[in-house]
């Protein structure tokens, strides 16, 4: 005879409630919390292996170390505070250490380099690791995220590297040769509010999707008095689906600056 299931429960049900699957879809547009814990030594490991297979095999063993601490960074912040979607060791390495650093591979950054909107520290701590000899300002306006810097800038012991905690307008002036980011931002309000502190003769490297045409054509409309366009490098993250183009913008001319700069 048959069990009955008096309390008309599914167990499926129950154990679907509890999977991976329906967990993850249940945190979507939550604060995520880090899957595994490994020890430094499990996570440096897999961070080699990570390297290797994406086209940083040569990268020195005292460089990575540096990444692997500043991935335990990320994780123990990402505790308290939801500064990335990434959770996982994988795509952290994969989608935050290695697209950061590619751009610093395909073209020669001018510095001093800029990081605005760098949130918790991306493109410009990879960057920074990567090309220790390198001056690099991060720029963020969230003070919590400010905090994580200092304590990353702290704990990886990274000399020329500066923070600076605010959000970056037309207003801002400070002279840099370099400007970065792979914000969503469109193209042309990037150009329009770094223009007043990229020299001229500067780049702007912008980090995109593969689908940025028609953001190319609006700023060649509003801003081609200002900026040109001297590179447009299509790339994938190696051996991965993922699809990028890496902007670069010269700075011909400066703009007027802003009339606030000079009312008291």
């Amino acid at each position: 005879m048959a069990h009955k299931n008096k309390q008309n429960r599914s167990p499926w049900k129950d154990r679907q409630k509890y999977s991976s699957k329906t967990v993850q879809k249940n945190l979507k547009g939550k604060h995520k919390r880090p899957e595994e814990a490994f020890s430094f030594n499990e996570a440096d490991d897999r961070i080699y292996d990570i390297l290797r297979n994406h086209g940083f095999s040569q990268l020195a063993h005292e460089k990575r170390q540096l990444l692997t601490k500043y991935y335990f960074l990320l994780i123990e912040n990402q505790k308290v505070n939801n500064f990335t979607r990434l959770i996982k060791l994988r795509d952290i390495a994969i989608k935050h250490f290695i697209d950061s650093m590619l751009p610093s591979e395909l073209f020669d950054l001018k510095t001093p380099l800029l990081d605005i909107g760098t949130g918790p520290g991306l493109p410009g701590i990879p960057i920074k690791v990567l090309n220790p000899e390198k001056r690099i300002i991060l720029a963020e306006g969230v003070q919590t995220r400010v905090e994580f810097l200092k304590h990353c800038r702290d704990q990886l012991e990274l000399k020329e590297l500066d923070i600076i905690g605010k959000y970056i307008d037309e207003s801002f002036v400070y002279p840099v040769k370099g400007i970065i980011t792979r914000a969503v931002e469109d193209i042309q309000n990037t150009l329009n509010k770094s223009g007043n502190c990229l020299q001229v003769g500067g780049h702007v490297y912008l980090m995109k999707g593969p689908n940025v045409d028609p953001e190319i054509k609006d700023a060649k409309r509003n801003c081609s008095e200002y900026f040109s366009l001297v590179k447009d490098i299509g790339y994938e993250i190696p051996k991965t689906p993922h699809k990028r183009r890496l902007l670069v913008y010269e700075k011909i001319k400066s703009k007027p600056l802003p009339k606030e700069l000079f009312e008291s």
